[in-house]
């Protein structure tokens, strides 16, 4: 099991990012670039395609569990999936019209720094310009499908899916624990969807490059710290301190930009 240390530390990446408004596949980018600078090896070797699969279930798996009640609820909340269906569909179209165009930034540090700086900015609106006159039981449909809109900009690296969702929900009227619970249905049929495009890839490909007891662990692991990771969210936009996470997107997009600058003045230096 050499590769544990590997697929543990995705593991918590992955599951403190998701949830958390501070952006997983911004903090994938760049703690694989600092992985390979620091070990010399990628963070996402051979098994990469596997091991998401593995790391999303677990994630998905913790919404499931903290929305359980929630969820069972739909099933006579036929409006409210309707919402969440027309609000899964930007997120859709540009995730599978633009899956090239995306894939190029997620080798660049550099546009994951400035998907950050974007977050923030997000953050700060969504804690500035709330307005809550609803819950997501009464959401319009313009609402559900600005939200997935936000949605959709979150395909970028750095861009926070759970933030720009909750912004989204907070800016177009609803309570701030409705806006929350709004995203995470979102998420379910975001990262179901994803996740089962990955599955399709694997099971086309070659054989698993990964032991499937290490898959299992990584799930595992993703599922546990994305359940405590969510429900600190849930009592953290509770009592309005989303904005919290803005300052923390934004020097961390600034310090990723500066790192990247001198990375490639050392590497135009070292040219000449």
């Amino acid at each position: 099991m050499d590769e544990l240390p590997r697929v543990l530390f995705l593991a918590v990446v992955q599951g403190i990012a998701e949830f958390l408004p501070i952006s997983s596949s911004g903090h994938l980018v760049i703690c694989g670039a600092l992985w390979s600078r620091i070990t010399g090896a990628p963070l996402v070797q051979d098994d990469g395609l596997e091991l998401e699969v593995a790391l999303h279930a677990g994630t998905l798996i913790s919404i499931l569990v903290v929305y359980a009640r929630d969820l069972w609820e739909l099933r006579r909340q036929p409006r409210l999936c309707g919402m969440v269906l027309l609000g899964s569909v930007p997120a859709a179209i540009v995730g599978i019209g633009f899956k090239d165009l995306f894939e190029a930034a997620f080798d660049s540090p550099t546009a994951a720094g400035f998907g950050l700086l974007m977050t923030a900015m997000f953050l700060t609106l969504g804690s500035r310009f709330e307005r809550p006159m609803m819950t997501d039981k009464q959401i319009p449909w313009l609402a559900a499908f600005t939200i997935g809109c936000f949605q959709a900009v979150a395909i970028f690296p750095g861009i926070s899916r759970s933030g720009s969702t909750i912004t989204g929900g907070l800016i177009t009227g609803l309570d701030r624990l409705s806006a929350t619970r709004f995203s995470f249905l979102l998420a379910i049929p975001a990262i179901g969807g994803a996740t089962l495009l990955t599955l399709k890839d694997t099971l086309s490909g070659p054989p698993l490059a990964i032991s499937p007891a290490v898959l299992l662990i990584g799930a595992a692991v993703s599922a546990i710290v994305g359940y405590f990771s969510l429900t600190a969210l849930l009592r953290i936009v509770s009592r309005g301190r989303l904005s919290w996470f803005a300052w923390y997107c934004a020097a961390a997009g600034l310090l990723v930009l500066v790192w990247q600058s001198l990375e490639s003045s050392g590497a135009d230096a070292a040219a000449i």
